[in-house]
C-alpha cells in the first residue's frame, strides 16, 4: 500500500481545514474535521480503505477523547493525529500484515497517534506565531481605518500559515510514508522487544484517555454506575459501541422523563399550597 501524489495532497488539504477553527464555525473545523473519528472516515475514503480507517481513528479517538486546549494550550494537536498518524498507522498495519481491529493493531495505532501528536505540537504553534504576522497587519489596517483589508487578513492571509505548517508537513510525511514504514519495519522486527513494548503501551494509552474524561464529568461516586453498567452490558451481550450507545440514550431519556416529572409535582404541590394559604 502507497500513498501517491494525489492522495498525499487530498490528506494535506484535509490537514489545513482541520486545523482552522473558523472554517465554517469550530463545529466543522477543528472539532469535527480534526478528530481522528472523522478524520478516519476522511482517510479510509482517500486510501481507498475505509474499514481500517475508521478502526484506526476510533482506536486514536479513544486516546485525545478528552482533549481540551485551555487558552490555547495544547499538548497534541489532533489535527497531525488524524492525517499524519491515521495513514502512517494504516501503512503500518498493512505492511506488518496487522488487523486494524486486533489488540495488537490497536496498540501499534495508539503508539502512530501518540508519537503523531507531539509532533503536532510543534505544528500548532508554528501556525500560531505566523499568524501574529498577520495581526500585526490588520492592527495597521485598523488603524490607518483600511478595514476592508481585514477580510485579507482574517481570510487570505491565514492560509499561508496553513500552507507552511499544515499541508506541506502532511503532503512530504505521508507521501514518504511507505518508505518510512518500510524503514521501521526492517529496523523493529515484529518479534523484537521494541515491538512488543509499542504494542503493550499502546494497549494501555485509550485508558489515559479515558481516566481524563471521566476526571471532568465524574462529580459523586454514584456517577460510576451508568459507566460500568455500560461495561458490563457490552461484555454480557457483545454489543457493539452503536448499539450501548442507543441503550444509553434510551436511559437518558428515561432518567429525563422521571425528572421531569418529579420537578411537576413539585410545581404543583407548591401551587396548591399557595392556594390553601390564601383561602384561608
Amino acid at each position: 500500500m502507497e500513498i501517491s501524489i494525489i492522495q498525499a495532497g487530498l490528506l494535506g488539504l484535509f490537514a489545513c481545514l482541520a486545523s482552522m477553527p473558523g472554517m465554517g464555525g469550530s463545529a466543522i473545523g477543528n472539532y469535527t474535521l480534526g478528530r481522528p473519528l472523522v478524520g478516519g472516515l476522511v482517510c479510509g475514503l482517500i486510501l481507498g480503505d475505509v474499514r481500517t480507517g475508521i478502526l484506526v481513528g476510533s482506536a486514536m479517538q479513544l486516546l485525545y477523547i478528552a482533549l481540551v486546549t485551555p487558552g490555547g494550550t495544547v499538548s497534541a494537536d489532533v489535527r497531525a493525529v488524524s492525517y499524519i498518524g491515521i495513514p502512517l498507522a494504516m501503512l503500518a498495519l498493512k505492511s506488518y500484515g496487522l488487523d486494524a481491529a486486533s489488540a495488537d493493531g490497536i496498540g501499534l495505532a495508539t503508539s502512530f497517534g501518540a508519537m503523531v501528536g507531539t509532533l503536532g505540537t510543534v505544528l500548532f504553534y508554528g501556525t500560531a506565531t505566523m499568524n501574529l504576522i498577520w495581526q500585526h497587519i490588520g492592527w495597521e489596517a485598523v488603524e490607518k481605518g483600511e478595514f476592508k483589508k481585514l477580510y485579507i487578513v482574517d481570510m487570505v492571509l491565514p492560509w499561508i500559515s496553513h500552507i507552511v505548517c499544515s499541508f506541506i508537513p502532511t503532503f512530504i510525511i505521508c507521501l514518504m510514508g511507505a518508505g518510512m514504514v518500510d524503514t521501521i519495519k526492517n529496523v523493529l522486527p515484529m518479534d523484537g522487544l521494541a515491538m512488543k513494548t509499542i504494542f503493550t503501551v499502546g494497549s494501555l494509552l485509550p485508558c489515559v484517555g479515558i481516566a481524563i474524561l471521566l476526571k471532568q464529568i465524574i462529580t459523586k461516586a454514584t456517577d460510576f454506575v451508568p459507566f460500568f453498567f455500560g461495561f458490563a452490558l457490552a461484555a454480557s451481550l457483545g454489543i457493539n459501541l452503536v448499539v450501548a450507545t442507543i441503550i444509553a440514550a434510551m436511559f437518558a431519556l428515561m432518567n429525563y422523563q422521571i425528572k421531569t416529572l418529579s420537578l411537576n409535582k413539585s410545581t404543583v404541590s407548591a401551587a396548591d399550597t399557595d392556594d390553601e394559604e390564601e383561602d384561608i
